[in-house]
Order: C-alpha cells, then structure tokens, then sequence
C-alpha cells in the first residue's frame, strides 16, 4: 500500500510538466495573437497601398493617352510613340509599387532593395540575360525603325507583315495565317529584309523561247504584253534580257516594276504579266518550247538492247515459231 509520501512525490514531480506546458501554451497563443493583432493594424495600410498602385495603374493610362494625342498623328513615329508609352507607362506602374511597398511593409525603403538587387546583381544578370538582351533590342527597334506596323518582312524561315512590335518580342502574320513571335534580339542582331519598306518593288519571270524564233521580235511582243497590264508601273520602264542559252530554248528574264510591294500585289502582278505574254507569244506565232531529251541510238550497247527486245518479242508474234 503507498504510503502518503510516496504519493506527494509523485504530484511533485507531475507539477513542472504541467507548468511548462501551460506556459508553452500561452507563448504560442500570444505570439498568434501578436501575429493576428499586427495583420488587423496592417490592414488600413494594405488597402491604402492597393489604392497607391490602382492610382499609377491609372496615371500610366492617362499617360498613354496623351502621349498617343500629342504625337500620334506623326504617321513616321509610331514606333517612338510605342517606346514613350510602354517605357513611361511602366515606369509610372514601378514608382507607384515601390510606393505602395512602403505603406504596406514596415522598414522597407528602396535603397535596401536596390542593395538586395546590388547582392544577387550577377546572379540576375545570368539568369535574365536574354531577356535583358531582348528588352534593349526591342528599345532599339522601336527608336531606330527598320520597319514599322503593317510591313512586310523577312527573318530567317519566317515572312509576313509585322502585327506589333513588343518590348521582348516581334509578332508578325506569314501568309498563310499563321502567328510567329521573333525575339527582338534576332531581328537586331541578324539580316532582316524589309520587302515594303519602299513603294516601288521590282519583279522578274523567265521566259524561254525557240532556237528557230527572232529575240528582239519576241522582245517586242514581251514589252507589248507588259503595257496591257495595268499592275505594272508607268514610272519606271520595264526590260527584258537574253541571259543564256538553255537546254532547249533562249532563256530570257522579264522585269518590271509594281507601285505596291506587299505579298498579295505581287502574287497578282505575277500571274497577270505571265498570261500576257503568253496570249502575246501565242498570238506572234513565237514557240515557248517543252525541254527537250535528245537519245543517241548510235551507241552499240543501245543495239544490243533493241535486239534483246526483239528477239524476246518474236516467239509471241511468229505463228512458225509458236508451233
């Protein structure tokens, strides 16, 4: 049976467990309650900053606005007004953040952040270094204009005609409907060909005519047939040119001129001269000839053949030799 000392002990022991825990408890319910009570203060200071950053989101609008009014109209700037309102717009967003951080987290300043940016500087700057790299293409794109909205390029693979031209990215429509995003470091730092970047835009087709047939006279009849087409242009004067002697015909390179150089314009240029000059060929008796294959029979292995042929033949359609 224990005795009443053995049982004091016991409850001795048991006491601080129980005190210990007790005050773990309250530490923690403390601390969340600390936690709960600064987030309900911070509240007034959140809202405030979502306010700061709705008021620049706003003003960087407005901004756009009335950059795109005062210097939209210049048709030849499009491009600088796009550097003006992308630029200004996102700086006007970035002032208003840093703002808004302020209000919203105790302590925070801009010079500790741009002392954390100055600590991982070479960090960032090998992970973001192509996007870096694309964003100052994209600012020198857009300040020098190689090409603007609506025109018709050439990158690599790709052609169409340029949809926007972003601060990362190029984003042009080829012709068969498709949508191609072209980083800006590409086009900056690789040959880019600008097929309407000037109004007047030369074409040419081959066109071959007979050993037998007269050159100037079948020129005569080319240059007859461009002035039917009214997609050729008046102000420059077309040509046609012997280039060589080819397999079967005088091989001849017509050139002309259309005042729209974009894609569709071409394509329809190109289809009409051709049938001019074909009627006009047609019409002048003059010969647009197939290419021809010329077979030596002379050669005594073709003999060979001939015989071997003939004489595989001869049982199937000599009624002696079928019996």
């Amino acid at each position: 049976m224990p005795t009443p000392e053995a049982g004091t002990t016991v409850n001795a022991d048991r006491a601080p467990e129980s005190t210990t825990d007790t005050l773990t408890y309250h530490s923690i319910f403390d601390s969340a309650n600390d936690i709960m009570v600064g987030f309900l203060e911070r509240i007034p200071y959140f809202v405030a900053s979502l306010i700061v950053i709705l008021i620049f989101w706003f003003l960087s609008i407005l901004f756009k606005k009335i950059v795109h009014k005062l210097l939209g109209s210049r048709s030849r700037h499009q491009n600088l007004v796009k550097v003006f309102q992308r630029v200004g717009g996102a700086l006007i967003i970035f002032i208003g953040f840093m703002i808004a951080m302020v209000i919203a987290v105790p302590g925070f300043t801009p010079a500790k952040l741009i002392g954390a940016l100055g600590i991982g500087s070479v960090a960032i700057g090998f992970a973001f270094k192509d996007i870096f790299q694309n964003l100052l293409s994209g600012i020198l794109l857009l300040l020098s204009e190689p090409f603007r909205i609506g025109d018709q390029i050439v990158s690599g693979d790709y052609e169409g005609t340029v949809e926007d031209i972003k601060i990362r990215a190029t984003t042009i429509k080829t012709y068969d409907g498709r949508q191609v995003v072209i980083p800006n470091s590409d086009l900056y730092t690789s040959a880019l060909t600008v097929n309407t970047a000037y109004k007047q835009r030369r074409l040419q087709v081959a066109v071959g005519i007979g050993y037998e047939d007269d050159i100037e006279a079948a020129r005569a009849e080319i240059l007859r047939a461009l002035d039917k087409a009214d997609s050729v242009s008046t102000k420059a004067q077309p040509s046609v040119i012997a280039t060589g002697f080819g397999g079967s015909s005088i091989d001849l390179t017509v050139r002309w001129f259309i005042e729209d150089g974009t894609q569709a314009n071409k394509v329809a240029s190109i289809h009409q001269v051709i049938v001019e000059i074909k009627k006009a060929l047609d019409a002048a008796g003059v010969n647009i000839p197939f290419p021809i294959r010329t077979i030596d029979l002379s050669d005594p292995s073709v003999s060979a053949i001939v015989d071997k042929m003939q004489t595989q033949q001869s049982p199937a359609t000599d009624p002696q030799a079928a019996k």
